[in-house]
């Protein structure tokens, strides 16, 4: 269910409620008791995370390529001391 933000015009009182979309809108302010509550436009309240679709399409493309290209650095790592069976 999204969460809609309100605010009376009588008393200036701001609040958010938990509605369906389906619901009427709130229209008495439970602060002043007047009919001045309003819905206010804001802004969406989720984020995208992860790799998904948006990450890999449209970010332009160079860190994502960094990243899955192969290292072509053959020196060992610098705790190595190129002393182990790593080499």
């Amino acid at each position: 269910m999204p969460i809609y933000a309100y605010k009376c015009d009588a008393c200036g009182h701001s609040m958010d409620a938990l509605q369906k979309m389906s619901d009427a809108p709130l229209t008495v302010c439970p602060h002043c008791g007047k009919p001045a509550l309003h819905k206010q436009v804001t802004a969406a309240g989720f984020q995208l995370k992860g790799s998904g679709w948006y990450a890999t399409d449209f970010k332009g493309g160079t860190a994502a390529a960094a990243a899955a290209a192969p290292s072509t650095d053959a020196s060992p790592p610098a705790a190595c001391g190129a002393s182990c069976a790593c080499n």
